[in-house]
Protein backbone atom coordinates (compact mmCIF):
# COMPACT_ATOMS: atom_id res chain seq x y z
CA UNK A 1 0.00 0.00 0.00
CA UNK A 2 1.47 3.53 -1.05
CA UNK A 3 1.19 5.73 2.17
CA UNK A 4 0.57 9.66 1.13
CA UNK A 5 0.67 12.85 3.49
CA UNK A 6 0.82 16.32 3.41
CA UNK A 7 2.10 18.07 6.35
CA UNK A 8 1.46 21.07 7.95
CA UNK A 9 4.33 23.01 9.89
CA UNK A 10 3.76 21.60 13.35
CA UNK A 11 4.93 18.05 12.54
CA UNK A 12 7.89 19.07 11.07
CA UNK A 13 8.93 21.31 14.03
CA UNK A 14 8.34 19.05 16.82
CA UNK A 15 9.95 15.98 15.33
CA UNK A 16 12.81 18.27 14.49
CA UNK A 17 12.85 19.13 17.97
CA UNK A 18 13.57 15.20 19.13
CA UNK A 19 15.91 14.92 15.91
CA UNK A 20 12.99 12.29 14.26
CA UNK A 21 12.42 13.90 10.80
CA UNK A 22 13.19 10.65 8.90
CA UNK A 23 10.18 9.36 10.51
CA UNK A 24 8.59 11.61 7.90
CA UNK A 25 10.17 8.32 5.17
CA UNK A 26 7.12 6.10 6.71
CA UNK A 27 5.10 8.14 4.14
CA UNK A 28 5.96 6.84 0.52
CA UNK A 29 4.57 10.52 -0.52
CA UNK A 30 4.86 13.67 1.07
CA UNK A 31 3.90 16.77 0.50
CA UNK A 32 4.58 19.79 1.76
CA UNK A 33 3.05 23.00 0.97
CA UNK A 34 4.55 26.39 -0.14
CA UNK A 35 2.70 28.51 2.75
CA UNK A 36 3.90 25.90 5.30
CA UNK A 37 7.33 25.84 3.92
CA UNK A 38 7.47 29.62 4.70
CA UNK A 39 6.33 28.88 7.77
CA UNK A 40 8.95 26.79 8.82
CA UNK A 41 11.63 28.82 7.15
CA UNK A 42 10.91 31.35 9.40
CA UNK A 43 11.24 29.72 12.76
CA UNK A 44 14.73 28.25 11.13
CA UNK A 45 14.61 25.33 9.01
CA UNK A 46 16.08 22.30 10.90
CA UNK A 47 18.99 21.11 8.92
CA UNK A 48 17.95 17.38 8.85
CA UNK A 49 15.05 18.65 6.52
CA UNK A 50 17.07 18.87 3.56
CA UNK A 51 17.46 14.88 4.28
CA UNK A 52 13.84 14.46 4.21
CA UNK A 53 12.17 13.80 0.74
CA UNK A 54 9.42 15.48 0.12
CA UNK A 55 7.48 17.71 -2.89
CA UNK A 56 6.39 21.36 -2.47
CA UNK A 57 3.07 22.28 -3.62
CA UNK A 58 1.11 24.82 -4.17
CA UNK A 59 -2.52 25.41 -2.42
CA UNK A 60 -5.23 27.11 -2.63
CA UNK A 61 -5.75 27.68 1.12
CA UNK A 62 -8.93 29.88 0.22
CA UNK A 63 -10.61 26.80 -0.17
CA UNK A 64 -10.70 26.39 3.72
CA UNK A 65 -12.67 28.92 5.75
CA UNK A 66 -11.71 27.97 8.86
CA UNK A 67 -10.86 31.40 10.16
CA UNK A 68 -9.37 29.99 13.37
CA UNK A 69 -6.71 28.33 11.45
CA UNK A 70 -3.61 29.93 10.11
CA UNK A 71 -2.75 30.02 6.32
CA UNK A 72 0.00 27.14 6.58
CA UNK A 73 -3.10 24.56 8.34
CA UNK A 74 -5.69 25.99 5.70
CA UNK A 75 -3.18 24.79 3.02
CA UNK A 76 -2.60 21.68 4.57
CA UNK A 77 -6.47 20.71 4.45
CA UNK A 78 -6.85 21.92 1.22
CA UNK A 79 -3.72 19.80 -0.12
CA UNK A 80 -5.45 16.97 1.56
CA UNK A 81 -8.76 17.51 0.07
CA UNK A 82 -7.70 18.12 -3.00
CA UNK A 83 -5.91 14.82 -3.40
CA UNK A 84 -7.45 12.35 -0.74
CA UNK A 85 -4.41 11.82 1.35
CA UNK A 86 -3.16 12.00 4.84
CA UNK A 87 -2.81 15.37 6.63
CA UNK A 88 -0.19 15.80 9.37
CA UNK A 89 -1.26 17.93 11.97
CA UNK A 90 -0.37 18.71 15.89
CA UNK A 91 -3.26 21.52 15.74
CA UNK A 92 -6.42 20.35 17.87
CA UNK A 93 -8.47 23.21 15.57
CA UNK A 94 -7.12 21.91 12.16
CA UNK A 95 -7.61 18.11 12.99
CA UNK A 96 -11.39 19.38 13.91
CA UNK A 97 -12.08 20.66 10.65
CA UNK A 98 -10.12 18.38 8.77
CA UNK A 99 -11.83 15.00 10.65
CA UNK A 100 -15.48 17.22 9.58
CA UNK A 101 -14.63 16.75 6.07
CA UNK A 102 -13.93 13.32 6.12
CA UNK A 103 -9.98 13.19 5.94
CA UNK A 104 -7.74 10.71 7.99
CA UNK A 105 -5.37 12.82 10.43
CA UNK A 106 -2.27 11.85 12.66
CA UNK A 107 -0.16 14.29 14.59
CA UNK A 108 3.31 13.32 15.52
CA UNK A 109 2.72 10.56 18.09
CA UNK A 110 0.88 8.69 14.68
CA UNK A 111 3.30 9.62 12.95
CA UNK A 112 5.95 7.61 15.31
CA UNK A 113 3.45 4.77 15.68
CA UNK A 114 3.53 4.52 11.82
CA UNK A 115 7.12 5.06 11.63
CA UNK A 116 7.28 1.85 14.17
CA UNK A 117 4.98 -0.07 12.24
CA UNK A 118 7.01 0.07 9.12
CA UNK A 119 10.02 -0.82 11.01
CA UNK A 120 11.65 2.22 11.39
CA UNK A 121 11.77 1.88 14.76
CA UNK A 122 11.03 -0.71 17.45
CA UNK A 123 8.75 0.02 19.89
CA UNK A 124 10.96 0.59 23.07
CA UNK A 125 12.56 3.62 20.65
CA UNK A 126 9.00 4.83 19.82
CA UNK A 127 7.52 5.06 23.37
CA UNK A 128 10.98 6.72 24.45
CA UNK A 129 9.93 9.13 21.69
CA UNK A 130 6.38 10.07 22.19
CA UNK A 131 7.77 10.49 25.93
CA UNK A 132 10.49 13.06 24.44
CA UNK A 133 7.96 15.13 22.62
CA UNK A 134 6.50 15.72 25.74
CA UNK A 135 9.19 16.83 27.23
CA UNK A 136 11.59 18.36 25.03
CA UNK A 137 9.19 20.15 22.18
CA UNK A 138 6.96 22.93 22.02
CA UNK A 139 4.43 20.55 21.32
CA UNK A 140 2.12 20.49 24.03
CA UNK A 141 0.52 16.94 24.75
CA UNK A 142 -1.07 15.48 27.82
CA UNK A 143 0.22 11.99 29.44
CA UNK A 144 -3.30 10.62 28.52
CA UNK A 145 -2.23 10.98 24.46
CA UNK A 146 1.50 9.92 25.19
CA UNK A 147 -0.02 6.73 27.07
CA UNK A 148 -2.91 6.43 24.45
CA UNK A 149 -0.07 6.65 21.73
CA UNK A 150 2.09 3.75 23.53
CA UNK A 151 -0.83 1.85 23.48
CA UNK A 152 -1.73 1.88 19.55
CA UNK A 153 2.02 0.69 19.52
CA UNK A 154 0.91 -2.46 21.60
CA UNK A 155 -1.67 -2.82 19.39
CA UNK A 156 -0.19 -3.63 16.10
Amino acid sequence: MTLAAVSDAGPLIHLAEIDSLELFSTFDTLLVPETVYEEVEAGGVPDSLSNLSYELVEADESRVGAEELDAGERAAIAVAEERGIVLLTDDLAARRTASAVGLEVHGSIGIIAAGCGRGLLDRDEAASSMRALQRETSLFVTDAVVERGIRMLDDQ
